[in-house]
């Protein structure tokens, strides 16, 4: 068991697995979108498919942090963290309503070259936004799990 002073570990790991996999997804459609990028024919479909599944694990995962979890175990540990945990979650929607925006738009098999650009850089966003609230996220938990509560020496 770890102290009260420390990350629990499995708990950590959990977390960062659920990122991980997040990142993988997230360089699964990266590439698909580089692959698209070098031969337009065929690959359009392969893309838009990475997301959707990359959208359905995001999905999966917020709704497992917004209905408990280790954000409201951070918050019960240390209640000042409301305020950061509720950015957190308060953020999901518009990740979610982002990638839906580029899902919806990759549905055509027919994507100008100038739009199919544009979606590539509106994925690059998407990504960063995505890893800036995961980083957020982690900071958060650490912070619930990590902080000193002064009952060891």
């Amino acid at each position: 068991m770890a102290a009260i002073d420390r990350a629990d570990p499995i708990i950590m790991g959990h977390i960062l697995v659920g990122h991980r996999d997040l990142h993988d997804l997230v360089a699964a459609a990266r590439a698909a979108f580089h692959a698209a990028g070098v031969s337009a024919t065929g690959t359009a479909a392969d893309v838009h498919e990475r997301l959707v599944t990359l959208r359905d694990h995001l999905h999966s995962h917020f709704a497992e942090e917004e209905s408990g979890g280790h954000l409201e175990e951070s918050v019960s540990r240390m209640p000042r963290l409301n305020g950061a945990v509720k950015a957190v979650l308060a953020e999901h929607p518009g990740l979610l309503m982002e990638l839906d925006a580029l899902i919806l738009r990759l549905a055509r098999p027919d994507i100008p070259q100038t739009a199919w650009e544009q979606a590539t850089r509106d994925f690059e966003a998407f990504a960063r936004h995505l890893m800036a609230h995961e980083r957020s996220e982690n900071a958060v938990v650490q912070e619930g799990y990590n902080e000193d509560l002064g009952l060891t020496d």
